[in-house]
């Protein structure tokens, strides 16, 4: 069938439209490097009129903005109109990405909702669920802490953290032994296809993977690498910083590097449910022959 793959550019995004054609499907990328804006009712109509399906992948991921209202708009907003799409065009089926931090955390029974992006995940997948229950066709699949080969961007967080700390650029990890779970990108990517061929209606789908310490990858590296440890910063420290970097980004309109609502997410545990297809040591290798090919990039509309 003909899908059309929202966010389709991005790192998640281009790993579902590869496992599409491995199926047999044919992707068809909506994403602003398409010309593309999921914020745009009418051209997601339009994109979506000559397909079958559509798996909604594009977000608004980073831990601020100016704005607050973009998160809502393209998070929330751009789900209303996916589903829209789907109603004025007979479409049968819709795959939604969610995301871990949508779910609670270990011990809780609410999600925290302590940053906008996290905030508007959450009301996304109470958007999505309240579709499901009015008829929409509608499956949701919340991916684990996303990682792979590939580009090293918000999509591919573990990526980005691995590259940072290679080159010396990061600053150390707040709540290292807190549990992660990491989900192989390929595995993350069939699972929407498997929610595409199979999904019921309504389900929420874990793509999890290995739950581990969040420490885990550095671990890996200096095993195998002699590379040390990043430093352990206190959690306390990680909140002054924040608020530091949060207060510089407001009056330059920079993005921080860190706030203090990122950290009360590292405080937690996000273990998951999830059948990794790769073992660890092996997916860390991948990830270090494609972090050697020096592939890195920005990615504006991504999800996870």
């Amino acid at each position: 069938m003909r899908v059309l793959v929202t966010g389709g550019t991005g790192y998640l995004g281009s790993a579902i439209c590869r496992a599409l054609a491995a199926r047999g499907h044919e992707a068809a990328p909506f994403s602003r490097a398409h010309g593309g804006d999921v914020r745009d009712r009418a051209a997601l109509a339009r994109a979506s009129a000559d397909c079958q399906a559509i798996i909604h992948t594009a977000a608004l991921v980073s831990i601020w903005r100016r704005r607050a209202r973009d998160f809502d708009d393209i998070n929330v907003g751009g789900l209303e109109n996916v589903i829209a799409a789907a109603r004025t065009n007979g479409i049968a089926r819709i795959v939604y990405t969610s995301s871990f931090l949508a779910l609670p955390p270990a011990g809780r029974r609410e999600p925290l909702r302590a940053n906008d992006y996290q905030r508007t995940k959450a009301d996304a997948l109470i958007t999505a669920r309240r579709a499901a229950d009015a008829g929409a066709p509608i499956t949701m699949i919340a991916p684990g802490v996303i990682y792979g080969p590939g580009l090293m961007s918000e999509g591919n967080l573990i990526g980005r953290m691995v590259d940072d700390h290679l080159h010396r650029r990061l600053p150390g990890l707040i709540g290292p032994d807190r549990i992660w779970s990491f989900a192989w990108v390929d595995d993350v990517a069939n699972a929407h296809v498997d929610a595409l061929e199979h999904g019921e209606r309504g389900a929420l789908v874990e793509a999890g993977g290995h739950n581990l310490e969040q420490r885990a990858p550095f671990e890996w590296l200096q095993r195998t690498q002699g590379r040390a440890l990043p430093r352990t910063l206190p959690a306390w420290l990680g909140t002054v910083a924040g608020a530091a970097e949060l207060a510089k980004a407001t009056l330059t309109g920079r993005p921080p590097l860190l706030t203090p609502a990122t950290v009360e997410i590292f405080r937690h545990d996000w273990p998951m449910r999830g059948a990794p297809s790769i073992a660890f040591d092996q997916a860390m290798s991948a990830l270090l022959a494609g972090e050697a090919e020096g592939r890195s990039g920005k990615e504006p509309e991504t999800s996870a």
